[in-house]
């Protein structure tokens, strides 16, 4: 059987309070990264939607809060291959303002599995994904 390439372009949140980045678990059906490693939220633009409207829904669907105000900071592209499928994802990053509320899952069957504050200070590489690692440096420049 042959392997697939796809293509896919996804919007991520660069969400922060204070020292802490919001971040979102994947889980096992996480299409790209690894399971377990610490993500943005955001996710995959489906067809015939704009990226801030994709941004708004995957962080509702992830962290259950509302976008008040997103800012477009840059684009990253990744190879990834992952179940049998090679990857071309094309990340657009935004600085992301959130109507307060406390994080919690909506969307329990995708590929979140949980949602967390962290402590910017105490992050580790080894456990973010890559497009955590650039968001992460996106917001030390």
């Amino acid at each position: 059987m042959a392997e697939q390439a796809r293509t896919r372009v996804s919007a991520y949140g660069l969400v922060t309070r204070e020292d802490h980045l919001l971040l979102t678990r994947l889980s096992e059906a996480s299409p790209v990264f690894l399971p377990g490693l610490w993500h943005l939220p955001g996710g995959g633009i489906d067809f015939g939607e704009q990226p801030q409207e994709t941004l708004a829904r995957e962080l509702y669907e992830e962290t259950g809060l509302e976008v008040l105000d997103s800012r477009l900071v840059d684009a990253r592209s990744y190879a990834a291959h992952r179940l049998g499928v090679r990857w071309h994802l094309v990340g657009l990053f935004y600085r992301v303002d959130l109507r307060p509320g406390t994080p919690r899952v909506v969307e329990t069957d995708g590929s979140t599995a949980e949602v967390r504050w962290m402590a910017r200070s105490g992050l580790t590489r080894s456990v973010l994904s890559p497009a955590a690692i650039d968001g992460l440096d996106m917001l030390d420049r």
